[in-house]
């Protein structure tokens, strides 16, 4: 068991950059970096350290001397405890600076790749309420402020309908106001908590595994459908009709509303039989002239403005003749894929969920598009010889896999087969670097593009061109 380090504060330490994360770092004055959350580059401050390691410290900003002009006021009076937007206190200009630096800094320096033209990152137009998908949890056992337990008051109520407080898995936050989504999701889900309260609906408790309400899922799309999803634990029926009858009448303008029976150890759906209660089981998101069915399993870009921007850099950087066979890996539900499908031969999409995978073919069925094909399987295993001989060898790859990036034997893969061009989208420049790394010797890159698809979080997104060398 490691020794609990004494706790050390540096006074008047100036806070450098920032970093992987969300954190930001200093340095201490032995050179030791230390990381930590509660500040913006440029502060000056005392850091109290949380955590001493070999190489580093975590700390905590506990007096300011000087503060950036990077910092703003949070909007959110939830900033601080609830870990969604940790970028909260500084301006969205300098998010958008620090982005672009981090996603130049891991393609030179992690992968010491060169970038010929590094266009200027895309912000986004709406920094705040522009997620089309959030997901609540219920509590009986709410996370407490500091106040609250030194208070000597009984707190009665403990229910929470809100966000898992970072770093504790039975504590939720009850939240007041959210501002990532657009209403109505905040007079829903306040609705909900007052009516279940009023009509004695317990609320879920994570450790003894007991109670009614267990989740709540609101999707949105960009032409103002919605969808609700509750997840019930114990189900007693007559509850259960009384509260979706509830949103039901009280949202009309809801088009999707859905219920789940969880009883497993975990509250993931993809394992979960989706039950409609109103409406339809989908919703529509549309981009251009492209209508796409979103279910509650779906994968979609959770800032559908953002996406459309993603994609249209996809597009751009692709400059299809309508001559060329294109492989799009990590398709999902097809919506790159459908996307570039009307200047492209043909298109193959792959994907690794099933339930996806058909729900790609359904949009290209409702979209009429006839020249994409979908396949389900892992990548390493169906992205082979036998899938490239049946239905032609790409001239174009659009690679847009999840964080962890591509599987090695992806990779390899790809340089075997050697399309003349790669777009390579990705949502963690770090992963990206890496893999690109390992396509240096074949392949140069062209030109790189950032897209802010989470205002106010560290997190962003990053289109490379890659064309083959002449060697």
């Amino acid at each position: 068991m490691r020794k609990k380090a004494a706790r050390m504060i540096f006074e008047n330490v100036e806070i450098l950059d920032a970093a992987a994360k969300g954190k930001c770092v200093a340095k201490a004055p032995d050179g030791r970096i230390i990381f930590l959350s509660n500040v913006v580059p440029g502060d000056i401050c005392d850091i109290q350290t949380t955590k001493k390691r070999k190489a580093y410290f975590e700390g905590i900003a506990i007096k300011f001397h000087h503060f950036s002009k990077f910092r703003v006021n949070p909007l959110c009076e939830h900033f601080g405890v609830c870990g969604g937007c940790k970028w909260q206190n500084m301006g969205y200009p300098h998010q958008l600076e620090f982005k672009q630096a981090e996603v130049t800094n891991n393609l030179q320096r992690l992968g010491h790749l060169e970038i010929p033209e590094t266009k200027t990152i895309v912000g986004s137009k709406q920094p705040y309420f522009y997620r089309n998908k959030m997901e609540f949890s219920f509590s009986d056992n709410r996370w407490l402020s500091l106040d609250e337990i030194n208070s000597e008051e009984e707190i009665k109520n403990r229910n929470a309908l809100g966000f898992h407080i970072p770093g504790m898995w039975d504590k939720i936050l009850d939240i007041k106001k959210c501002h990532l989504q657009a209403d109505p999701s905040n007079a829903i889900r306040l609705s909900i908590k007052k009516f279940a309260e009023e009509n004695g609906l317990t609320f879920f408790n994570p450790k003894k595994h007991a109670g009614e309400l267990r989740t709540l899922m609101i999707r949105t799309s960009s032409i103002n459908e919605i969808m609700v999803l509750l997840q019930f634990f114990e189900d007693r029926e007559d509850k259960r009709n009384l509260l979706l009858n509830h949103l039901k009448t009280t949202f009309p303008e809801i088009n999707s509303l859905l219920y789940v029976i969880n009883k497993k150890g975990n509250d993931t759906l993809y394992d979960q039989e989706v039950l409609c209660f109103h409406g339809r089981d989908y919703i529509v998101e549309k981009m251009e002239n492209l209508c796409f069915k979103i279910t509650a399993k779906s994968f979609y870009q959770t800032n559908s403005e953002q996406a459309y921007e993603l994609y249209k850099i996809t597009r751009e950087f692709a400059a299809l003749s309508g001559k060329e066979v294109v492989y799009d890996l990590y398709t999902g539900i097809g919506t790159i894929a459908l996307f570039v499908a009307g200047n492209a031969l043909k298109v193959i999409g792959i994907e690794a969920i099933p339930d996806a995978i058909e729900a790609a073919k359904t949009n290209a069925k409702e979209n009429k598009i006839e020249n994409v094909r979908f396949f389900a399987g892992d990548m390493k295993n169906i992205f082979n010889k036998d899938l490239i001989q049946k239905e032609g060898s790409p001239d174009v790859i659009i690679t847009d896999p999840p964080r962890e990036g591509m599987h090695k034997e992806v990779v390899a893969q790809i340089l075997e087969i050697a399309p003349s061009k790669i777009v390579y989208v990705s949502c963690n420049s770090a992963t990206q670097a890496r893999d690109l790394a390992l396509m240096n010797d074949k392949y140069k890159i062209i030109k790189a593009q950032a897209v802010d698809m989470f205002p106010q979080t560290h997190h962003v997104e990053n289109v490379v061109l890659l064309e083959k060398r002449n060697l």
